[in-house]
């Protein structure tokens, strides 16, 4: 969303109080808070999306903003309905060691072939310490019911 999002109301609220107090240094104020907050929101509307293959790159090189971005596209095709790219581009985050791609890597093997086939990723978020993933492995969790499967 960003920050043309707070602008806007923000902006707002500003104009009512300078309208309420009678103050025109308030309500100035408030008119560039709103441009300022609808320029930002159509300059991201028209800003190109980053390219997956450069951050793979990045990511692939140790840029942790980059393994972010590349988590954040996956989510991003997952949430479109194009699962093979998310797949693609969590595999690429998981590579280099991002412990939520982990997590979410599994979550969508969970969702396509069940919680078996998301056993290995969930392992591997769990011993990197994703508190979530490790309470599937204890006593009584989904990937551990009697209590005989160590977690990792």
């Amino acid at each position: 969303m960003g920050l043309g999002f707070f602008l806007l109301p923000a902006g707002g609220v500003l104009s009512l109080t300078g309208v309420f107090l009678g103050n025109s240094t308030l309500i100035r104020l408030s008119w560039l808070m709103w441009l300022a907050g609808v320029l930002l929101l159509i300059a991201q509307r028209y800003r190109r999306p980053p390219d997956p293959r450069q951050l793979a790159a990045a990511a692939a090189a140790g840029d942790a903003r980059a393994v972010r971005g590349l988590r954040t596209l996956a989510l991003d095709a997952r949430s479109q309905g194009r699962p093979d790219a998310a797949e693609r581009m969590l595999r690429q985050a998981v590579k280099a060691g991002d412990v939520e791609s982990m997590w979410e890597l599994g979550r969508l093997v969970q969702e396509r072939e069940g919680l078996s086939a998301a056993e290995p990723w969930f392992r591997m978020a769990a011993g990197r310490g994703h508190p979530v993933a490790r309470r599937l492995f204890r006593a009584g969790g989904e990937l551990n019911p009697d209590g005989t499967s160590p977690p990792p």
